[in-house]
């Protein structure tokens, strides 16, 4: 069994929730191998790495975990495999109204930069989902306090998903590690 965990923009599996679920998996999972491929600002090369790092996995013993741009890519993934997601704040559309992104952005946990053009930003739509077909496939966990994603365009969009939405919180998702149990339980629920 696998889960690969997909980061969010200018994040890396250096970030908490990778470290989180990592160590978590290690301990209480390790028949479940943990993957965390390093994903790029650029949508291609992201892509291109999501792929590397799927190339070879039984997709029907894969879940993909993954927040914020990380979910934006998994809804993808999900779309194209036979397995489940778990998506935390994920962004939605991220090719619409994201003019914040360009210009040089930093990498929250390498230092890295890359300067981010508006191509860039509209190079993401290749990878958008233009519906769900498989709403039980993926379970949302959302906090309306997330200052960087409106959490209300995730619940319209995954409409007929399994959705949780907690009050607070922020972006990174408060209290994430509590989930985890309840994530495996719902990737081996009838599988």
């Amino acid at each position: 069994m696998n889960l690969l965990y997909l980061h969010g923009f200018n994040s890396s599996p250096a970030s908490a929730k990778a470290r989180l679920t990592a160590a978590w998996l290690a301990r209480e999972r390790p028949d479940i191998r943990f993957i965390c491929p390093s994903l790029s600002p650029y949508p291609q090369r992201a892509a291109a790495a999501i792929d590397a790092a799927g190339e070879g996995l039984d997709w029907a013993e894969t879940l993909v975990l993954g927040s914020s741009m990380g979910g934006f890519f998994a809804t993808w993934v999900a779309e194209r495999f036979p397995c489940k997601a778990v998506l935390i704040n994920p962004a939605v559309r991220p090719w619409l109204g994201r003019e914040y992104l360009l210009g040089e952005q930093v990498n929250h946990h390498t230092g890295e930069t890359c300067v981010i053009r508006q191509g860039d930003i509209d190079a993401l739509a290749a990878y958008g989902v233009a519906a769900i077909s498989r709403p039980e496939r993926l379970w949302l966990l959302l906090q309306t306090g997330d200052e960087v994603l409106d959490y209300r365009q995730a619940v319209d969009f995954y409409r007929g998903c399994r959705i949780t939405v907690e009050p607070g919180g922020d972006h990174g998702f408060q209290g994430f590690e509590r989930h985890l149990p309840g994530i495996i339980h719902f990737w081996q629920a009838q599988q």
